[in-house]
């Protein structure tokens, strides 16, 4: 491998002394001759600029159309409907303004294309226009700047006086724990140095409050109660994220993150909203299809799409990182309560 490399290093050594060879005599070359654009070739440019916009526009629409619905639903989420709105905001005014700016930028290229009979104007400044240009750029951008920071303070502002149930999210190479804290709510100490056989996330089994911490590798959250992450990862820098919650935050080895939400739609009542009927329907329409092929050919056949809430990495982690993700159920209190009880502490699995 090394020998293939060094050998076509060499070729293109070569190939560039030649281009170079080529541009020094195309340069000692005298030529008293020079190709003058004419009027149909500046006709041609222009038509062919306003045409390029249409496309663009044309091509937008048909986006759209085509690939509409492979959006996010709405979200599942208290916060996550700002986070929408603030998306959606954009949106608007970005897609507003790129079709105002580009339908200029085309069409006064066709417009005033060169002729043979027209003389271009010299305009050195006019400090009105540049006042105007510049301005309303400052206060559009500052008010999303400002309604963003908003936002973000709103979603970030953790408050604690609601109960809220607290969660370790562990990530490492390439899957994700999760550890509740139990009956007392609160997370007992841990160090990945502790890492030992079944004590996969390092807790300190000596800390009282880890005794009755359960880890689980299927997150389950009550509908309506706010929820803070604490987030850990084992060896790369990993992100949480939760897409459905509009929900992102990065876990960095050797400290704790955190992230809160209120999830405000269950698995089951998201699974029967129309939208996500569509979809569920639509993706196995297509996996029919592939199946059809696959049985011919005498291999595995995929199974059918049902919709779940899923926890994945944002970073590229390694070799495996599609892989790094885990099933999210949300539910009802009641519930929620009832699948805790029946998971075993750290305290009854380290004696097994």
């Amino acid at each position: 491998m090394t020998a293939f490399l060094v050998v076509l290093v060499i070729i293109l050594f070569g190939v560039a002394v030649m281009q170079m060879g080529k541009i020094f005599k195309m340069s000692r070359q005298q030529s008293n001759t020079s190709e003058i654009v004419n009027d149909k070739d500046n006709n041609t440019q222009g038509w062919l600029m306003l045409a390029f916009v249409i496309f663009i526009y044309v091509l937008c629409i048909y986006s759209f159309y085509e690939w509409g619905d492979v959006l996010l639903p709405r979200s599942a989420s208290e916060h996550g409907v700002g986070i929408d709105q603030l998306w959606l905001i954009s949106m608007i005014i970005i897609f507003v303004v790129g079709i105002i700016t580009q339908w200029l930028l085309h069409y006064f290229a066709f417009k005033y294309r060169g002729r043979q009979t027209q003389k271009a104007v010299f305009y050195a400044d006019n400090d009105k226009l540049e006042f105007i240009w510049t301005i309303i750029p400052v206060i559009v951008l500052a008010g999303l700047i400002i309604y963003g920071l908003f936002t973000w303070t709103d979603i970030m502002n953790i408050d604690t006086e609601d109960d809220p149930l607290v969660v370790e999210l562990y990530a490492y190479q390439f899957d994700w724990r999760a550890r509740y804290g139990g009956e007392d709510n609160t997370l007992g100490e841990a160090n990945v140095r502790l890492i030992e056989g079944v004590n996969q996330l390092g807790v300190d089994a000596s800390d009282p409050y880890a005794q009755d911490d359960v880890i689980v590798n299927e997150l389950h959250l009550p509908k309506g109660r706010k929820v803070i992450f604490k987030m850990r990862s084992q060896d790369v820098l990993h992100s949480a994220y939760m897409p459905h919650f509009r929900a992102q935050m990065n876990c960095v080895p050797g400290m704790i993150t955190q992230f809160s939400f209120t999830p405000t739609v269950t698995t089951e009542e998201m699974r029967q909203a129309e939208e996500m009927k569509d979809k569920v329907q639509k993706i196995n329409k297509i996996r029919t299809e592939n199946n059809i092929a696959l049985a011919a050919a005498g291999e595995e056949q995929l199974e059918m799409y049902e919709f779940d809430y899923m926890l994945l990495c944002n970073k590229i982690c390694g070799n495996s990182h599609y892989n790094m993700q885990m099933k999210i159920i949300v539910e009802e209190e009641e519930e929620f309560n009832a699948w805790m009880k029946e998971q075993q502490t750290l305290a009854a699995v380290l004696k097994q």
